[in-house]
C-alpha cells in the first residue's frame, strides 16, 4: 500500500516553502516518525516525518523546488522493507558523490560552507548515508587545508619556475542559489534602510561591577539554578527597565499611529546555520536573570537545530544583537522593523580610562543604539543609553530600581 507524502501545512503568512534536503533516497527504508525530508520557508524549517513505517517509493518533488501547503511530494510503500523492489543499482561512493555534486543535493548548512570557502563540491569525500556529503565533511576538508582525506592520490609534481603560480582552475566561479531564509533576510535588512531615518548613538560602559558580581556568585548562582550566568541577563534587565523610562523606545509606527506597547518582548538575534534570526523572549519584566538565561539558552539551540516556531520569531518591541561574541569591537546595527531601535552590545576589552584623575586599566565594552529618528528624537535615544550605561555599571540600581 501507497502512502502520500505531503508538504504540511504552512504558516499563515507563508505562501510557499522549498524542499531543503531529502534524509532518505527511494529504496531506503524508513521507520514511523522518522524524518524524510526538511522544507524550509523564510521563517522556520518543517521536518516531515514518515506517517509508516516502510521504503521511500518515490520523490516527487526534488531538493529546490518550490512546494505549497499539501501538495504531494512523495510516496511511501508501506510495511515493505529495503531491498524488496530495487529500482536502480545502488551507486558506489564514487557515483554517490558525484551525484551530490552534480544535483546540488546538499543541505542549507552545507551549501553556506561550500559558499563561503568557495570550494569545489567534486572535491569533497561524502560520509552520509549514500556518499552525501556532511557539514562534517565539508568542515574537516576546510580544516585539512583542502585536501579530501579519502582521496589517494599522487602526491603533487613541484610546479615548475616558468609555469603561473594560479592554475586556471583555481578562478572558477560557482553559484549557490540563496536559501529563503537569506532571502527574508536581504529584504528585511533592505526594507529597513529604506523605510526608517536610521541613526546610531554611542556609549561605553565599564563592565567591572558585573564582571566582578559574576565572579563572585557564579558557583552558587549555577548550583542553584542549573545554568550558568552569563552577561546577557544582565543586558536584558537593563534595556526593559530602560524601556519602562522611554515608552518611545518601546513603541513602533503604524501607518499615522504611534503604537505604545505596555509589554516587554525582547528580540535576541541569534547566529545559526541558516543565517541570523531573531526570536522572541516574551514578558521580560517578569523574569528573573535564571529565567532569561534559560530562555536565551533553550532559543539558542532551537535556532541551531532549526526548530524554531514561527512563533517564536514573531513580535519583540526592541532586539539586542551581541556581536561581541565574534569579536566585534564596535558596529551599526540595522533596525529589525516594525520596531523602532536595537541595541548592539560588543566585545569587552581592556583599556586605560581616567578615574578620578588617575588612570585604570578597566574592561571597557561599546554600546550602540541604533533607532528610527521618525519616533525618538536625540534626546531620548542618548538618554535611554545612558541608562542603560546606569545600570550595568552599577548592577544595584537594577533591584532598587533608580
Amino acid at each position: 500500500m501507497s502512502i502520500e507524502i505531503k508538504v504540511p501545512d504552512l504558516p499563515e503568512s507563508v505562501a510557499d516553502a522549498t524542499i531543503a534536503t531529502w534524509h532518505k533516497q527511494p529504496g531506503d527504508s524508513v521507520e514511523r516518525d522518522e524524518v524524510i525530508v526538511d522544507i524550509e520557508t523564510d521563517k522556520v524549517v518543517l521536518e516531515v516525518p514518515a506517517p509508516e513505517a516502510g521504503v521511500l517509493e518515490a520523490i516527487m518533488e526534488d531538493a529546490g523546488a518550490t512546494v505549497l501547503g499539501q501538495q504531494v511530494i512523495g510516496k511511501l510503500k508501506q510495511g515493505a522493507k529495503a531491498g524488496e523492489e530495487t529500482k536502480e543499482k545502488p551507486a558506489t561512493n564514487g557515483e554517490a558523490k558525484a551525484d551530490a555534486g552534480e544535483s546540488e543535493d546538499l543541505s542549507p548548512a552545507v551549501r553556506r560552507l561550500v559558499a563561503e570557502h568557495n570550494i569545489d563540491v567534486s572535491k569533497l569525500s561524502g560520509s552520509g548515508k549514500g556518499g552525501r556529503i556532511t557539514k562534517e565533511d565539508v568542515e574537516a576538508f576546510i580544516k585539512d587545508g583542502g585536501q579530501a582525506k579519502s582521496a589517494d592520490k599522487p602526491a603533487p609534481v613541484a610546479a615548475k619556475a616558468e609555469l603561473p603560480l594560479v592554475s586556471p582552475g583555481e578562478r572558477d566561479q560557482k553559484r549557490v542559489p540563496m536559501t529563503r531564509l537569506r532571502k527574508r533576510v536581504a529584504e528585511r535588512l533592505l526594507e529597513a534602510k529604506n523605510t526608517t531615518a536610521m541613526l546610531t548613538t554611542f556609549n561605553e560602559v565599564n563592565m567591572k561591577p558585573i564582571m566582578e558580581l559574576r565572579k563572585q556568585y557564579q558557583d552558587i548562582f549555577e548550583k542553584r539554578h542549573g545554568i550558568r550566568l552569563g552577561f546577557m541577563s544582565f543586558y536584558v534587565k537593563a534595556v526593559v527597565e530602560s524601556l519602562k523610562r522611554f515608552p518611545e523606545v518601546n513603541a513602533s509606527i503604524d501607518g499615522d499611529e504611534i503604537v505604545y506597547h505596555n509589554y516587554f518582548d525582547v528580540s535576541i538575534a541569534v547566529s545559526t546555520p541558516r543565517g541570523l534570526v531573531t526570536p522572541v523572549l516574551r514578558d521580560c519584566d517578569r523574569l528573573s536573570l535564571a529565567d532569561i538565561e534559560k530562555g536565551i539558552k533553550e532559543l539558542a539551540i532551537k535556532g541551531r537545530d532549526g526548530k524554531l516556531t514561527v512563533d517564536e520569531l514573531s513580535g519583540g518591541n526592541f532586539t539586542i544583537t551581541n556581536g561581541g561574541v565574534f569579536g566585534s569591537l564596535m558596529s551599526t546595527p540595522i533596525i529589525n522593523p516594525p520596531q523602532s531601535a536595537i541595541l548592539g552590545m560588543h566585545k569587552i576589552q581592556d583599556r586605560p580610562m581616567a578615574v578620578d584623575g588617575k588612570v585604570e586599566i578597566l574592561p571597557m565594552m561599546y554600546l550602540a543604539l541604533s533607532y528610527d529618528h521618525r519616533l525618538i528624537d536625540g534626546r531620548e535615544s542618548v538618554s535611554y543609553l545612558v541608562s542603560i550605561k546606569e545600570l550595568l555599571e552599577d548592577p544595584t540600581r537594577l533591584l532598587l530600581d533608580v
